[in-house]
């Protein structure tokens, strides 16, 4: 058993397994969901349900949220019922979600008692049961040292990218260049064609290429083109694309107008 109680809020398919990560480590677990079924799988585990958000930070060390955007982030920890109303000075606030740097930024500056971590993950909820997680953290040394083991039952690598507000930008910068080049992928698959080339001994052409990438081969084992992509992921992507957009600019960088392009190129709106 550690020293350290730990909270979490998000418990859906790349939450949940995070969360059970740490509870199966020994960290004293507070749980809190909107939805009381997200719960539902931890009843056989020693963690225990908070009453309400209140309840949740003052329960909590260390509160994970690993909800879905900025909106959700601010509902969970602010006003008088939420989180950090009950959570005791030097505590942790660890932001897995995907949001704007400045969110971070203000929830530090406005709870100046409390430390304020970004740590996006990528890799999806079966890396994190397997201990295998990317996570990229921003903020103060100490902080981050002090969490670090909670952090460690699910991440590797865990990589310490700066000051707060840094593992945001560098998720963002990731989803964009993965955006980008899926778009890149859909179009050499369209040139392709018109060539006359057969799409599926391309595909194998560029997985043993020196164009390979992920991306080429997720276009390529789901139909040569985006709309696949589009229908799985692409409210996500479309959504940390845009965040990189208004941080530095959609015109600002060759591999922000490339993602955003291919973002208008799912066609969303018509889905």
């Amino acid at each position: 058993m550690t020293g350290l109680r730990v909270g979490f809020v998000g418990l859906g398919s790349q939450g949940g397994p995070m969360a059970r990560r740490i509870v199966e480590d020994g960290f004293p677990t507070t749980l809190w969901a909107r939805r009381p079924e997200s719960l539902e799988p931890f009843a056989d585990t020693g963690a225990v349900v908070a009453a309400d958000r209140r309840a949740l930070g003052a329960a909590s060390d260390v509160l994970c949220l690993c909800v879905i955007g900025d909106s959700d982030v601010d509902e969970v920890l602010r006003g008088d019922d939420g989180a950090l109303a009950g959570m005791a000075a030097e505590g942790i606030v660890v932001i897995h979600s995907t949001v704007h740097p400045d969110t971070c930024r203000r929830l530090q500056a406005d709870f100046p008692h409390l430390h304020v971590v970004d740590a996006p993950v990528s890799g999806g909820g079966h890396l994190a049961a397997a201990k295998a997680l990317l996570v990229m953290v921003g903020g103060e040394d100490g902080a981050v040292d002090r969490c670090r083991p909670v952090l460690e039952t699910f991440a590797n690598p865990l990589v310490h990218l700066g000051g707060l507000g840094a593992g945001q930008a560098a998720k963002l910068l990731n989803n964009a260049l993965f955006s980008a080049q899926l778009g890149l992928a859909a179009s050499v698959f369209a040139v392709a064609d018109r060539l006359g080339v057969d799409k599926d001994a391309l595909n194998t052409v560029l997985s043993k290429g020196s164009g390979r990438s992920y991306a080429a081969e997720v276009i390529g084992n789901s139909g040569h083109s985006l709309a696949v992509m589009a229908q799985l992921a692409g409210s996500l992507l479309a959504k940390d694309v845009n965040l990189l957009a208004d941080l530095v600019g959609r015109d600002s960088a060759e591999v922000v107008r490339v993602a955003a392009n291919t973002i208008d190129a799912m066609d969303l709106g018509a889905r």
